[in-house]
């Protein structure tokens, strides 16, 4: 998070990509700012609009607080939440919305009434705009970004940034631990240092934590919920496949859903490396980029049909996950999973049979050992 600092400053701005951390952080100022504060302490006007009349209406409700002197003489923070219209909107873009937050803007920069403090919160603003780059050198300025990963960001991306944050903090994680915990917290990087301190408290610097460490301790989410049950596929875990579907199924999930972003990717890619690596004898590894290397040696046509990102380049990571775990199940295995998929998705879409029975019994044929 960057912060620019102003000597005594008394208006406060609080802004960047990361939607929740803009929030956590503008809240945690706001208790700062007006600690135990009462209806005569703190004012907080609502900037979440949707037209540009509503947008010019709440910043002069803004202004008529900033000049309304505290009662009995005391402190009074204003706090201008959530100001969508800072966004690149068309009630952003409008003469009547930029010409308000210039009039705001000049009353801050003329300096408020003894005792009144101003915070502005906002998400994914323009930068581009005045308003933005005034406020940003007026205030005391907070910048909450998610981590940029770059034009082939994903899932890798995802992961090395996960990793990198708990090696900052000197934390022992598993391979599959860091992947675990990556699915589960993604790019927030608030939750990320929230379950990190969680998760340094239980274990400590020295101690290593694995997958079923972050599952027992940080919360699942629906990608957390998906990543377990590819993992549970990969590693041809049973009772970790029938209690994440399980799981997943408690959160609503429906069962076509699961099968195409779980299931079907996980037994296909399987199915892809088992092959390629008896024919050509690639050397799995978990190193995704190293592993990217030896698939692009391979001919054009023998990896024209694997996964690849928006950009083009191969999707290593769940590829390279893939062939580590390829030797749990033979070729004839994967060719069988590949086609009950296909059976199963029928069975959903007809609707025949209940989701869970036809998942359940997708996995317990699949992953059950002869």
């Amino acid at each position: 998070m960057a912060s620019r600092k102003t000597k005594d400053a008394t208006c406060f701005f609080v802004t960047g990509s990361d939607e929740v951390g803009v929030k956590k952080t503008a809240v945690a100022l706001a208790e700062s700012l007006a600690p135990g504060a009462d209806a005569f302490g703190i004012e907080v006007v609502d900037g979440a609009v949707d037209s540009a009349e509503a947008a010019v209406g709440k910043i002069e409700d803004a202004l008529s607080a900033v000049l309304t002197l505290p009662f009995l003489g005391g402190e009074k923070l204003v706090w201008l939440k959530s100001a969508s219209f800072l966004s690149d909107t068309q009630a952003g873009r409008a003469e009547s919305v930029i010409s308000a937050m210039e009039r705001l803007c000049e009353v801050l920069a003329s300096g408020l009434p003894e005792g009144v403090r101003f915070l502005l919160s906002a998400v994914q603003p323009d930068k581009r705009r005045s308003g933005y780059k005034t406020l940003s050198k007026l205030c005391e300025t907070k910048v909450v970004d998610l981590p940029d990963l770059g034009f082939r960001g994903g899932d890798e991306a995802i992961v090395e940034w996960t990793a990198s944050e708990a090696r900052k903090r000197g934390l022992q994680f598993s391979p599959d631990g860091v992947d675990a915990l990556a699915a589960r917290v993604g790019l927030d990087a608030s939750q990320l240092a929230n379950e990190l301190d969680k998760l340094e408290s239980a274990f400590g610097k020295a101690g290593r934590i694995g997958a079923e460490d972050v599952r027992l301790l940080v919360p699942q989410t629906r990608a957390g919920g998906i990543f377990d049950l590819s993992e549970a596929i990969l590693r041809r875990d049973l009772p970790l496949a029938l209690d994440t579907l399980a799981q997943l199924q408690r959160q609503g999930e429906k069962g076509v859903g699961i099968l195409l972003a779980a299931i079907v990717p996980t037994v296909r890619n399987l199915l892809l490396m088992r092959d390629l690596m008896a024919r050509f004898r690639i050397v799995p590894t978990q190193y995704s980029k190293q592993f990217a290397g030896e698939l692009e040696r391979l001919p054009k046509e023998v990896t024209s049909h694997l996964p690849r990102k928006k950009d083009g380049a191969l999707n290593a990571y769940p590829l390279s996950l893939a062939a580590v775990h390829a030797s749990n199940y033979s070729l004839a295995e994967l060719d069988g999973g590949h086609r009950a998929c296909a059976e199963a998705a029928q069975q959903l879409f007809s609707g025949t049979l209940g989701d869970d029975v036809v998942l359940a019994r997708f996995l317990l044929g699949f992953l059950g050992r002869a």
